[in-house]
């Protein structure tokens, strides 16, 4: 609640369209899985968005029933699948974790591509037909919206040095791109769902986990991790898609006011992540402004410019090697026309 209120100023900003049209919209009910709940954007966002702003908007109308994936013991790799299958109207998904089913769905987003928040909504934004093509052509899913977290950084049991102290440890991840950074700097990648990390942390499964600057905040993760070492591994961008026979069965009108809700919807998201991660540094070494999450006392561990300077190299040749082979030469031909033009990289195509 403290969280959702810090964000008003933001919300006023945020004009949800198509109240005029709501008058005449058929009553419509939702089933909707969304994000891990205790990250911010699905606090201030996503579960506001289908419990309070979408039946608000439509006067009533539209209404959802949104379960967090945490509270549904769901498997995030597997939404995709469940999206296919009708489980769900609408689901909230990491994108990056879909990626084993298709390379493509972490193309935007791979680790480290992008470091400040208009270039990785611009690299996301180059490739939103691409994305949107390939979840209509093999997931019977429609791509509604693309939002973000803050940066991915690494929370540590211990107070590390830097780069190099990463070098053998054992570092939770959630992707297959971060793998091939850590990789490069020598330590080991395990894959663990959100939920499972402040155990594994505090028991030394793991040695570091990679998530937000300010999801770990909110997750209680300072509980367990002494250190923060903010190198970002990229945004754990966010998708809102919908299961295609669902769409196809909704009066134009209720699509149309959804299509309008979706755009403010992903202007509040990007919003809200800057907020966020904005106050992460505060919130971590307990100080203010901390209105998002909580008070904690963590040590930053300041990224150096020599290390900045590896993880440039480490971006444009593991990663973006590690990402074409398991995407293919025709893919990467198509991520230079789209995210590589962007940024001005290029995938090898070889």
């Amino acid at each position: 609640m403290k969280a959702r209120n810090s964000l008003a100023a933001i919300a006023g900003m945020v004009a949800f369209a198509g109240v005029a049209a709501a008058q005449d919209l058929p009553k419509t009910q939702f089933k909707v899985i969304g994000l891990n709940g205790p990250t911010v954007a699905s606090m201030v966002d996503e579960v506001p968005f289908w419990r309070e702003t979408l039946p608000k908007a439509s006067n009533g109308a539209l209404t959802a029933d949104i379960t967090p994936l945490d509270q549904m013991g769901v498997d995030d790799k597997t939404m995709l699948r469940l999206l296919r299958l009708g489980v769900m109207d609408f689901a909230g998904m990491d994108i990056s974790k879909m990626a084993g089913d298709d390379p493509r769905f972490e193309a935007c987003d791979l680790a480290g591509l992008t470091l400040d928040a208009g270039k990785a909504r611009a690299a996301c934004d180059a490739y939103r037909e691409v994305i949107d093509r390939q979840m209509q052509r093999n997931w019977n899913t429609k791509l509604l919206a693309i939002g973000a977290n803050p940066p991915q950084v690494f929370w540590c049991r211990g107070v590390i040095g830097g780069l190099d102290d990463l070098k053998g440890k054992k570092v939770r991840v959630f992707n297959n791109t971060m793998r091939d950074f850590l990789g490069g700097v020598g330590a080991t990648a395990v894959s663990m769902a959100f939920a499972e990390v402040v155990p594994a942390l505090n028991n030394g499964v793991v040695d570091c986990g990679v998530t937000g600057s300010l999801s770990g905040n909110t997750a209680g993760w300072p509980e367990v991790a002494k250190s923060v070492y903010p190198m970002s591994l990229g945004w754990s961008i966010n998708v809102v898609a919908v299961n295609l026979n669902t769409w196809k069965r909704l009066d134009a009108r209720v699509q149309a006011f959804l299509v309008d809700q979706m755009k403010a919807y992903e202007d509040k998201m990007w919003a809200t992540m800057k907020k966020a991660d904005a106050e992460a540094e505060t919130c971590n070494t307990n100080r203010q402004p901390c209105t998002m999450g909580k008070l904690a006392s963590t040590t930053i561990v300041p990224v150096k410019p020599a290390e900045m300077e590896t993880h440039k190299r480490l971006v444009e040749g593991a990663v973006l090697a590690g990402w074409a082979k398991r995407c293919g030469a025709e893919c990467a031909r198509e991520w230079n026309e789209t995210v590589g033009k962007v940024l001005g990289l290029k995938a090898p195509t070889g």
